[in-house]
């Protein structure tokens, strides 16, 4: 394993390391290579409905603004897809000049008809999911409790099944682009028995999905030749506008400056070594 995915993998308490010998050795940066070979629009996907407290979370929005930041400075065009639980949230630490979408939470036929217009519409050339929930087997989008966030969750997932190049982020087993290891993940103690079943082309897991969305810029930055990672500051100052527009933390569904129940100083290790390795 890779110095990059040891850094993301790094306090995983979940079973995400369980997965990693199924990936390649390497598999962030085979992820940027992939990225980096389908460059043009990028969208990207974030956002994940806490039940306990009726709020979005502090994990997926810093990771995928830290990706579409890093893009945009290579030249990418990049635009958000979310819905109204994540829409606020998002935009609050988002580019300004950059588009964010709002997913309606519809029905599934319809949500297929809206991926499709969207799809012609905006003509991306890669997807990139990151801290998304996908539908598992038996139809329901479930959180990692296994309780059912269906009605606050918009079917994201089509825009993925009609897209021949994505990537997924996850650290649980209930993400667009777990249904990658779906049977390895059903059989993983700890892990859901129904995993998200939506597939992407390529797949990155880490112990926290931030994380792994650093993992891919810090890859994506060696292969640039220039750093291109969010500073200590800046993850802190996304993670206190996030709680302070109402966000919680994912873990507890506790509104208090953490991720995944990881506090700031905890956070900001993953960063600090990432940074360190660009070195």
């Amino acid at each position: 394993m890779g110095a990059i995915e040891e850094a993301i993998l790094k306090g995983d308490v979940r079973g995400m390391r369980h997965l990693a010998p199924h990936l390649e050795p390497d598999y962030v940066t085979d992820c940027a290579q992939f990225v980096l070979d389908h460059k043009g629009r990028v969208m990207i996907t974030t956002g994940f409905y806490i039940l306990s407290a009726d709020a979005p979370e502090t994990d997926g929005p810093p990771g995928a603004v830290a990706i579409g930041n890093a893009l945009a400075e290579l030249g990418f065009e990049v635009s958000y897809v979310t819905d109204s639980v994540s829409l606020s949230a998002l935009a609050s630490i988002a580019n300004p000049q950059h588009t964010i979408i709002d997913f309606p939470i519809t029905s599934h036929r319809e949500s297929a008809e809206i991926a499709q217009d969207l799809i012609r519409d905006e003509r991306p050339d890669l997807m990139i999911s990151i801290e998304r929930c996908g539908i598992s087997s038996d139809g329901i989008y479930k959180n990692m409790r296994s309780m059912d966030i269906s009605e606050h969750n918009a079917k994201i997932d089509h825009l993925f099944e009609q897209h021949p190049y994505s990537l997924g982020i996850g650290d649980g087993g209930n993400e667009i682009g777990m249904g990658n290891l779906l049977k390895i993940i059903a059989e993983t103690e700890g892990l859901p028995d129904l995993p998200a079943v939506t597939t992407t082309t390529n797949l990155i897991c880490a112990a926290v999905s931030n994380w792994g969305g650093y993992g891919l810029v810090t890859a994506i930055s060696q292969m640039a030749g220039r750093n291109l990672l969010p500073s200590l500051d800046d993850e802190v100052d996304w993670v206190t506008t996030l709680v302070d527009g109402g966000a919680v933390d994912g873990f507890t569904g506790d509104s208090k400056l953490y991720v995944d129940g990881f506090t700031l100083e905890e956070q900001s290790r993953c960063l600090r070594e990432l940074h360190e390795l660009l070195k």
